[in-house]
């Protein structure tokens, strides 16, 4: 029976086995809502918890769905039915599979996640879990070891069926499916198995993932190069620097091309194409590493962390270069030796293929990979070997933080700035750095935060007040780079000059000398450019107007990849798309003019003014695709490009020792957005690209190009300043009462009748004035209006430190008054206002 709002239930106890020995069973919960892990199952349901039979949130059932037997999940006990339900409408619970399937406090977090967060628990459920869960796994029924000491006459003859083939397996037990067939009261016969102690349900363990086929190229070297083409030569060239062998689809990924160059190359017997069996999971070959020898500042910061054995929230703040990855391995090592585990989060799924090779080639099987750009089988695979007892050290994105480690011995956030680790949308609006370190406090472990731009929360809890003469979070630094390498001096250029003098390449005459010795040197370089696509916008120059998108407030981007390539127009909030037009559709103009600069644009501009140059565009039009993160970063390591131009992936921990020139095309995107916090996330961008020179051998060198030279954020990342600007920015912040002096909280509007959620919006507002609920801000129209035909409006809170947002009554003040025609999403401590 499908769980109303209304339904009461119990707070859960800390720890599965704390709640077993002080849980009466079913006499006073007699309900139990589930999670049925099915496809038709949009909601939670409640079933009857039979008599003796014991249940706990986190237990896997086996209940009654349709005219079916269903696996689901047991999330929390119920007191009473909810009103309107009666208890001939409820159906029992027909069988617990499995107890404890999750460690001990992992429903506890779930919990408190769906009550910070203001969130049903189900949608919590819906996002910690993968898809298909319990549809994948096979219930299986052993002999019980000892058998009971009653006589087999006691039982039905259903159950002497089961007991009988049960007893003819070599292994004693046969998959739950099977034993169905065996007779049609399996039902019945099997809990009475059970109640008698005879036998024990369980769910299969993880066995090695089932292989499968992936074509392999070959290279043969039989057909001579003069028969080939260009691009058949640079595919053969690829192969012999990879040891003559790839897979297909990283040999294209890397090469760009398509299976027919390939193909032709099979025909001519340069190579061979052959159909190999791999196995369903992300690796890759890598060479045993060894620890390093530790700098000073290293050596002190482990020796911090090393004897910590509970919760600490810990800030290691370590300039680019540093060294930070390399603290974490040392850290994390005697860890697997003592049979506990790591969890190590990344912001980016572009981050973890670098950090990955390293974790492995350290700790080998021992490490897993979870995010959601991996497959349902990988993310079920990985899942599945999580929940054995046996240690592994996990690196993943956000949704990773759910992962159910047991044993957990230590949390690191890389990056812990960063945005990414924020969900915006759909709810939960979670913060893993919050959640971190609410799972840090219930396995009783040391949370680690990395950064060299930590943000400014974290900044603040690391420092001492005036009431409290210790931090809440222990304070370490690494303040030098590896090798005692020098900081790159980052070269600001006013654009404003270069254009009064002449210059109007999107390129200052510095970033020109520069790019121009690159090719000459044999060194690398990387273009920072903060928006993807050719151009921000396709404006006609007789009458002024941008082309828009139909369905959204904003102008569309002009995308057009190679100058022989057909321009297309993209929106990149609702997806729309279209062909560029050759007249103006106000005035039938045909003078249009794509404005504004993105990586594709800055690509056409290399490719033009320096033709000897070869690039290579990372943005996440180019990384879509499976595995094509890797792909092109092992490219340029490689050396098949000088140049590479990205977004903002680039400034997210990605290691290149040979690059030795940053250039940022346009700082000025960044400094000028109306949000307050725009200055700490263009500090942050910024120096964290500018780190990326200079962290081999040769030195770095980095050019800012920007028409606001004096802006304070400007000179701040010029003079690696991050203590200063840190100072400033949070005083500004305790004047304007923001975080992290106080709460906020951001009601999103939306819908399709603009009146509506303006008149919706209008009346909450004023509700919440009513109780006052805090300072009030609002209602506005987002800052872009209007998307895949939706009208949105926001209403902006502050709350003081001491009142927690989930204490409000949101039901009785916002939710009861929204209309079913409006939707409304509650975001708890927003990064994003858009």
């Amino acid at each position: 029976m499908r769980l109303s709002d209304s339904s009461t239930h119990t707070p859960d106890l800390p720890g599965v086995a704390e709640r077993r020995s002080l849980y009466p069973a079913a006499a006073t919960f007699p309900w139990v809502e589930a999670l049925v892990d099915c496809p038709n199952a949009t909601e939670s349901y409640i079933y009857r918890i039979p008599n003796g039979m014991a249940v706990e949130p986190g237990d896997i059932l086996s209940v009654p769905f349709g005219a079916q037997q269903m696996g689901a999940l047991a999330v929390r006990r119920l007191m009473q039915l909810p009103e309107g339900l009666s208890v001939d409408e409820v159906r029992p619970v027909e069988a617990v599979v499995g107890h404890g399937f999750f460690p001990p406090g992992y429903w506890d977090l779930l919990q408190r996640v769906a009550t910070a967060y203001c969130t049903p628990l189900m949608q919590v459920v819906r996002t910690a879990l993968p898809p298909g869960l319990l549809r994948r796994s096979q219930r299986r029924i052993r002999i019980s070891d000892p058998a009971p000491l009653a006589p087999d006459d006691t039982l039905s003859p259903v159950a002497q069926t089961l007991l009988t083939v049960l007893r003819q397996s070599a292994t004693g037990d046969y998959t739950w499916t099977y034993l169905k067939r065996q007779s049609p009261r399996a039902n019945q016969g099997l809990r009475e198995l059970i109640q008698g102690g005879w036998v024990r349900s369980y769910l299969e363990p993880p066995k090695a993932v089932r292989p499968k086929q992936r074509q392999a190229v070959t290279l043969t070297g039989a057909s001579p190069l003069s028969d080939l083409s260009p691009r058949q030569r640079e595919v053969l060239e690829v192969l012999r620097r990879q040891g003559g062998e790839l897979w297909l689809q990283d040999l294209l990924q890397r090469c760009q091309t398509s299976s027919s160059v390939v193909q032709g190359l099979e025909k001519k017997g340069s190579v061979t194409i052959q159909r190999r069996e791999v196995l369903r999971r992300e690796m890759t070959a890598t060479t045993a590493d060894q620890p390093q020898t530790l700098t000073s500042d290293q050596a002190r910061v482990l020796a911090a962390i090393a004897p910590l054995r509970h919760y600490q929230s810990i800030l290691l703040h370590g300039v680019t270069g540093s060294g930070k990855t390399e603290v974490y391995l040392q850290a994390i090592a005697p860890l697997l030796q003592a049979g506990k585990s790591a969890l190590v989060l990344v912001p980016e799924i572009g981050l973890t293929p670098q950090l990955t090779d390293r974790v492995r080639a350290r700790f080998g099987d021992r490490v897993l990979v979870y995010h959601s750009a991996l497959s349902d089988g990988e993310r079920y695979d990985t899942w599945r070997q999580m929940l054995t007892p046996q240690p592994f050290v996990v690196i993943g994105t956000r949704s990773a933080i759910f992962a159910p480690l047991h044993q957990l011995g230590l949390i690191v956030l890389d990056e812990e700035h960063d945005g990414s680790f924020k969900q915006d949308q759909p709810a939960p609006c979670y913060h893993a750095r919050t959640v971190a370190q609410w799972r840090a406090q219930i396995s009783d472990c040391p949370l680690l935060l990395g950064s060299a731009t930590p943000a400014l929360e974290s900044w603040h809890r690391a420092q001492p007040t005036d009431s409290q003469s210790v931090a809440e979070t222990l304070y370490l630094s690494l303040p030098q780079r590896i090798h005692a390498r020098p900081q790159p001096p980052i070269q600001v250029v006013d654009m404003r000059q270069e254009l009064r003098q002449g210059n109007r390449s999107i390129f200052s005459r510095s970033l020109q000398e520069a790019l121009t010795a690159l090719r000459d040197r044999r060194q690398q370089g990387l273009l920072f450019i903060h928006r993807r696509g050719h151009s921000s916008f396709l404006s006609c120059r007789a009458c002024g107007e941008a082309v828009h998108c139909p369905h959204c407030d904003i102008s569309l981007t002009y995308h057009q990849p190679t100058p022989e390539a057909t321009p297309t127009l993209r929106c990149h909030y609702c997806g729309y798309a279209q062909r560029s037009p050759s007249l103006c559709p106000t005035c039938d103009s045909p003078y249009l003019k794509p404005f504004g600069s993105g990586t594709q644009r800055v690509v056409e501009a290399v490719e033009q003014q320096f033709p000897d140059l070869r690039c290579i565009r990372f943005d996440s039009d180019t990384t879509r695709t499976k595995g094509a993160h890797r792909a092109l970063l092992e490219r340029f390591a490689q050396g098949d490009a000088e140049l590479l131009v990205g977004t903002q992936m680039l400034t997210k921990g990605i290691d290149l020792p040979q690059v030795t020139l940053v250039g940022v095309v346009a700082a000025d995107g960044l400094l000028h957005l109306s949000d307050y916090r725009a200055g700490e996330r263009a500090f942050q961008v910024l120096l964290q690209v500018a780190g990326r020179a200079g962290r081999g051998d040769e030195p770095g060198r980095v050019i800012l190009q920007t028409y606001s030279p004096a802006h304070a954020v400007v000179q701040a990342v010029q003079r690696h300043q991050y203590d200063r600007f840190a100072s400033e920015e949070l005083h500004q912040r305790q004047l304007g009462f923001y975080p992290p002096y106080c709460r906020l909280v951001l009601l999103r509007l939306s819908g399709p009748d603009a009146a509506l959620v303006k008149q919706t919006a209008t009346a909450i507002a004023e509700r919440l004035r009513t109780a006052e609920m805090g300072q009030v801000l609002g209602p506005a129209p987002a800052a872009i209006a209007r998307v895949a035909r939706r009208f949105r409006w926001q209403i902006l809170l502050k709350f003081p430190l001491d009142v927690a947002p989930h204490t409000v009554d949101w039901e009785g003040l916002v939710r009861s008054h929204c209309p079913p025609q409006v939707s409304l999403t509650l975001d708890i401590d927003p990064l994003n206002f858009w």
